[in-house]
């Protein structure tokens, strides 16, 4: 038994390093240079016929964690997939890559995650100015789910 103890803190360490592996990386990332980011998916969205959606948040966010979760369920990827190539942009404590959130107005004013859709050529379609989905989690997977199935009618795409 006294062997055991003296193994413990060991296999606390390699315990919690397994928990840190399993956990998802932060939707955002810090590092980006976001106006290359974006005028890259605006070029793959050209390519692909489809529209871009900038997606706004951060890293410590709930909300933002959240709808980025949603984003890789089946319903809801599919949706997206069929419509969008995505980018999603790190604007910190909303003082962090404020000069790409710009060109579309005030769509982080009342909270993030926030979303602009924009044709290939970054002419403005939707905007989140109103923070939409600043509540994702209080609107849950098919509240939310319900908001991009409704989106494409709103950018001009039929479903």
């Amino acid at each position: 038994m006294k062997h055991l103890y003296r193994h413990l803190p060991a296999f606390a360490i390699a315990a919690f390093a397994g928990l840190a592996l399993a956990v998802d990386p932060a939707p955002y990332d810090e590092t980006a240079d976001a106006q290359t980011q974006v005028k890259q998916a605006l070029a793959r969205a050209k390519a692909e016929n489809k529209q871009t959606m900038v997606v706004f948040g951060a890293n410590w966010c709930g909300d933002c964690k959240m709808l980025d979760g949603e984003f890789k369920k089946s319903a809801l990827k599919a949706v997206i997939d069929a419509h969008y190539v995505v980018v999603k942009v790190d604007v910190g404590r909303f003082n962090k890559n404020l000069d790409v959130v710009k060109p579309y107005g005030e769509v982080i004013k009342k909270g993030i995650p926030s979303i602009v859709i924009a044709t290939p050529e970054n002419q403005l379609l939707y905007a989140t100015n109103g923070g939409e989905l600043a509540d994702a989690r209080k609107m849950g997977e098919s509240g939310v789910l319900t908001f991009f199935q409704q989106l494409p009618a709103k950018t001009g795409r039929k479903s």
